[in-house]
């Protein structure tokens, strides 16, 4: 049984999987099409949402390190990242690279995880994105009754509790709009998502360049707060807070991983994935540093804990900045609509990867026979992540999110280390530089940060992992094509 578990798919049969055309994806995506999908999905609710969660609850001023560390856990996980998708460059990210290298079981957790990672990462954008149509409309005069534009669940120190809301309603229609757009396809899909990269980076370069002449340094000071125990036992502040916003804002950067996704419809994958996720990662980084250096330098960031916090660092900046209100809400408006579409674009190929391979039924695995898109498992998904949006608030889904996304990276970083001992001599477009050190500082820093989430999100983790291993054992494991080719040989 155990053999079976672990049995591993070979490199060759991947390939030979993703250049056959049998599955109908089409490949129409350039190196450049691959970063705006990146930036598309970093940029959105790190910059315009959860900096300022972050800094309120966990780091203050200090989340400026934050984004450092986060970053240096994602450079480590995205060059590893790179090497595989330059040697693997078919759909599925870290599920099909787990496949190649650890086994059928570590990539049916993969696969889990990451749809942990996509259905509540598209579900967590897209209330943010809810909060800031909310504030745009209400500074043009339009008022969207509460009761059908905020959660209906709330979720302080380990407690849920009501709102008295009914829905979340922008956050569904969100959506399911992104929904239908990635059913007509991918190519139109990029199209869009590369205008709305365009505008929003436009803007937040606008944001930094005039916010900077604005800062007042004493809202830096402290820089690193004193440390606070929390009441589920956790703690914020100091280098504890420092670590946890780290983790927390660690979602922000998936937007590689998503990039990984779309390998098997990349033009030259082997050039063009490593391209399309380093220079998206770096871009990206040097933005979310410096505009949180300006959001924290604006205001407090004690009033940053809001759904809108760009938008509040710049009231409090005084008139100076009024002209950029409007520019600023629509670049969010926009770039968080662009991250629900890259979010749930990647989720559906995954669920195409593992239905491919027998672990799924085979209506996950589905082409629509005019777009050549996922459809069936595009609606799913969008169904799914609909729901969760229109319920639960953005704190609990963001550290949710962020220890699905640590963990895959965790595991794609081992991959690695295993891979260049089983198979050390096959052709690698891309090599992970300075093995082993890069993957086990990449497992060290991706650790450390699941580590300072709190326990609670550790716990959803365990019960969503279970019912995973639940359904692998009760079907997946039984119809793996992997397994019967095995047990006929």
């Amino acid at each position: 049984m155990a053999n079976n578990l672990f049995a591993t798919k070979s490199i060759a049969k991947l390939m030979q999987e993703s250049e056959s055309g049998e599955h109908g994806l089409r490949r129409t995506l350039s190196a450049t099409n691959l970063t705006m999908l990146g930036i598309g999905a970093i940029i959105g609710a790190g910059i315009f949402v959860l900096t300022g969660t972050a800094a309120a609850n966990a780091a203050g001023p200090a989340i400026v390190l934050s984004f450092i560390i986060a970053g240096l856990g994602c450079l480590f996980a995205g060059l590893c990242y790179a090497e595989f998708a330059s040697m693997i460059p078919i759909a599925g990210s870290a599920y099909t690279y787990g496949y190649a290298t650890l086994g059928e079981f570590i990539a049916w957790i993969i696969g889990w995880d990451l749809i942990l990672e996509y259905l509540f990462g598209a579900a967590t954008v897209a209330v943010g994105w809810s909060g800031n149509v909310v504030s745009l409309l209400k500074s043009s005069g339009i008022n969207i009754p509460e009761s059908i534009a905020s959660a209906p669940l709330a979720y302080e120190a380990g407690v849920f509790s009501t709102t008295g809301t009914i829905i979340n309603l922008p956050a569904v229609l969100l959506i399911l709009a992104m929904t239908a757009l990635l059913v007509v396809g991918i190519q139109e899909s990029a199209r869009f998502n590369n205008l709305i990269v365009f505008i929003k980076v436009a803007i937040v370069l606008l944001v930094i360049g005039f916010g900077f002449q604005y800062v007042n340094s004493a809202n830096w000071e402290p820089f690193i707060p004193a440390r606070e125990l929390l009441p589920d036992g956790s703690s914020r502040y100091g280098w504890e807070g420092i670590v946890r916003g780290a983790a927390v804002v660690f979602f922000s950067y998936i937007g590689f991983d998503a990039v990984s996704t779309a390998a098997q419809e990349a033009k030259n994958p082997q050039r063009d994935m490593p391209i399309g996720m380093l220079a998206s990662l770096g871009i990206c980084t040097l933005l979310y540093v410096a505009m949180s250096l300006v959001m924290t330098g604006l205001t407090s960031y004690k009033n940053l804990n809001v759904p809108d916090p760009v938008l509040v660092a710049l009231t409090a900046a005084g008139p100076g900045l009024k002209w950029l209100f409007f520019f600023t809400g629509i670049g969010a408006v926009a770039g968080l609509a662009s991250v629900v579409l890259v979010m749930l674009m990647g989720q559906p190929r995954i669920f195409y990867a593992m239905s491919r391979d027998g672990l799924l039924p085979p209506v996950f695995g589905k082409i629509h026979p005019r777009f050549h898109t996922p459809h069936i498992t595009t609606i799913v998904t969008g169904v799914i992540a609909a729901t969760v949006a229109g319920i639960f608030p953005i704190g609990l889904l963001g550290e949710l999110v962020s220890i699905g996304t640590l963990l895959a990276f965790v595991i794609v970083c081992g991959g690695i280390l295993m891979l260049r001992k089983t198979n050390p001599n096959i052709p690698r477009p891309f090599k992970t530089p300075f093995v082993p050190v890069v993957p086990i500082l990449g497992i060290l820093i991706c650790g450390y940060m699941m580590i300072n989430l709190p326990w609670d999100t550790w716990l959803r983790l365990i019960v969503w992992m279970a019912l995973g291993i639940a359904i692998y054992f009760l079907y997946g494991r039984k119809h793996s094509k992997l397994r019967k080719e095995n047990e006929a040989l």
